[in-house]
């Protein structure tokens, strides 16, 4: 198979190493977010997500409860795989993987992504606001 998605925790040291590297390239030499912002307290109970190409690992992702809610967090495609529809695959895993909470789901979305975000169900809400020095907007959509 040439792409393939595959969810896990934190316990599994040799995927969790492949998305960091993958959040490492996007989120701290990308976007200039500071490591310490980056990986957080809430890793471990999280499920993650690793999306491969030809068994390179491309992009990644994870969600987690928060109170009555499903948050949706550290959405990342190597750039040479951006605008292939590959994050759409990978936000669908997400989503069937999330859903079996039966929550609402939200996520805090860079302006950039809105759109992509958008043509998933998820809407807008709230205000901008500012998180590691990168506008967002909160979006949610129903379970």
């Amino acid at each position: 198979m040439d792409l393939q998605i595959v969810s896990f925790k934190t316990s599994n040291s040799v995927l969790f190493q492949q998305v960091r590297e993958i959040r490492d390239v996007v989120f701290i030499q990308e976007q200039r977010v500071e490591e310490q912002d980056e990986f957080d307290e809430f890793e471990d109970e999280c499920e993650h997500f690793l999306m491969s190409y030809h068994d390179q690992p491309i992009g990644t992702a994870r969600w987690r409860v928060v109170a009555d809610k499903v948050k949706l967090e550290r959405f990342a495609v190597l750039k040479d795989f951006r605008g292939k529809k590959y994050g759409d695959q990978l936000l669908q895993a997400v989503l069937k993987s999330a859903q079996k909470e039966n929550k609402t789901m939200y996520l805090h979305a860079q302006l950039k992504a809105i759109p992509f975000y958008e043509r998933q169900g998820f809407k807008k809400v709230g205000d901008l606001f500012v998180e590691c020095e990168i506008e967002h907007y909160k979006m949610i959509r129903k379970a």
